[in-house]
């Protein structure tokens, strides 16, 4: 193990809450020791050459969209950019169809010739006004109606975080629009874009400062103990950090199936075609869509939801925000340690909205 020297910071996690604090901090002229307990950086964000020599995601696509300029300007410090806007199809009864529902998803799955302004008036015939809207069964019943809710999102919903629609909160559901012009991206941000290296060279890029120390593979509990510090960054799930004392906080897993095809250039239309109905998979994502890269042949990765494993998602429920909020004051009290980021802060954020919460986090610390 580095043998260590006192530092004013000791962050926790080396994925985008802990990265951008520490360059944010160390650009400060503060001294930072980061740890991570995978063997590398970059969070759920790392990205690697698999063995045919096709970037991949190991944890799934992470597509960088944003309207925070104030984001994009800070992560331009270390990487330029390939301009990029996802595009995703659901498998519905044997047809790939755009998700956001859009026109031309009305109009293929129900053989109409609808314009845009009928294509408003049949998802304003059809949908089933609630109120309050409390689930995210309100949300798509108020915004589509039952059949094409049953089609496109109940059964995707139920793999996806092992609930009903009807068990979740209603800010998953809204997370996805609905259209009635023939629009086909899947997010609509002013910025949409990858880094045109990869995410790992931006991480490498980020950390790159003699004020910053980065060690991998170390536990949390055993680098608290061996290095001096004199304030701590935790980027975790904050259930973890207090021992679970209160109860584990419910977070929804995910394993994966990469798979290389050999000979195949392209493997589907889109980066991403949802499978709602089809499969114990939710997704198949083609990485080439994402990244541009020029390579022979293509890889692929199924998106199997799972309780066990690594956290990925916190699952947006009314009692599981009232532990949050338990843990949460625990966390007040804390002396000296700031904890940011989705596990922490138990959130469902995006990228961009994680890289705000940490540069705010790091700045508050600067004041």
């Amino acid at each position: 193990m580095m043998a260590c020297a006192s530092v004013d910071h000791l962050i926790v996690g080396a994925g985008f809450a802990g990265s951008v604090c520490a360059r944010v901090l160390a650009d400060a002229g503060r001294s930072v020791h980061l740890v991570e307990r995978r063997p590398h950086i970059g969070g759920n964000a790392y990205d690697t050459h698999d063995a045919a020599g096709v970037l991949i995601h190991p944890y799934g696509p992470h597509i960088f969209h944003t309207q925070a300029k104030r984001v994009i300007e800070f992560l331009s410090r270390f990487t330029d950019w390939r301009f990029y806007e996802h595009r995703v199809l659901a498998e519905v009864d044997g047809q790939l169809l755009p998700i956001p529902i859009n026109r031309t998803t009305l109009n293929r799955l129900y053989g109409l010739n609808l314009s845009e302004d009928e294509a408003a008036a049949f998802i304003d015939r059809v949908r089933q006004p609630r109120d309050p809207i409390k689930t995210s069964e309100d949300v798509v019943l108020n915004s589509v109606g039952p059949d094409l809710c049953e089609r496109f999102f109940r059964g995707y919903t139920r793999k996806q975080w092992g609930l009903d629609l009807s068990e979740l909160s209603a800010g998953v559901a809204a997370r996805i629009p609905t259209r009635s012009n023939d629009d086909d991206r899947y997010f609509t941000d002013t910025y949409q874009l990858m880094p045109l290296n990869g995410y790992t060279a931006l991480f490498e890029r980020m950390l790159a400062h003699p004020g910053i120390q980065v060690e991998t593979g170390v536990d949390f509990a055993e680098a608290r103990e061996r290095i001096p510090h004199r304030h701590l960054i935790y980027t975790g799930p904050i259930d973890a950090y207090f021992g679970h004392r209160l109860g584990r906080l419910p977070y929804r897993s995910l394993s994966f199936e990469h798979e290389h095809l050999p000979g195949v250039e392209r493997y589907q239309p889109v980066g991403t075609v949802n499978q709602p109905n089809q499969h114990a998979y939710t997704r198949t994502t083609e990485f080439k869509h994402i990244t541009g890269q020029l390579h022979s042949g293509t890889s692929i990765v199924r998106e199997y939801p799972q309780d066990v494993g690594d956290p990925y998602y916190p699952v947006p429920r009314p009692e599981n925000e009232a532990l949050f909020q338990r843990y949460a004051q625990l966390a007040d009290a804390e002396q000296d340690v700031t904890f940011v980021g989705r596990l922490a802060q138990y959130r469902y954020y995006n990228m961009d909205q994680i890289v705000a919460a940490a540069l705010k986090a790091a700045e508050s610390l600067l004041a």
